[in-house]
């Protein structure tokens, strides 16, 4: 069970390294966990590409309040979701199947 653990840190480091090369080196991780996402309010640069994991026992599904600029599919424990922000602005987004639990991206 520890080696599996291992396997999926490292995969999960893989990713996250992968999609900071793609984003200019610009990454940021936000966690669902205990039916929140942490951190609340993140800021990143123009350019940059968050990712999403969700460490819940259930799924979760990551969409922007406008329906439209992005949107995930449904999340299962241990999935990702990454999605590259290209304009300044502030975006808001919640989780479609607990629509209570809410965060928000400041892009500057």
């Amino acid at each position: 069970m520890l080696r599996l653990m291992s396997l999926f840190a490292a995969l999960g480091l893989v990713t996250v390294l992968a999609v900071a090369a793609k984003s200019g080196g610009q990454a940021a991780q936000i966690t669902i966990d205990n039916f929140a996402f942490s951190p609340a309010t993140l800021e990143a640069p123009i350019g940059a590409t968050v990712v999403w994991v969700n460490n819940d026992d259930i799924p979760h599904k990551v969409v922007a309040d406008d329906h439209t600029t992005f949107s995930s599919k449904a999340l299962d424990t241990g999935d990702r979701y990454a999605f590259t922000f290209t304009r300044a602005g502030v975006y808001s987004y919640f989780c479609s199947i607990h629509p209570k639990m809410v965060g928000k991206v400041v892009v500057k």
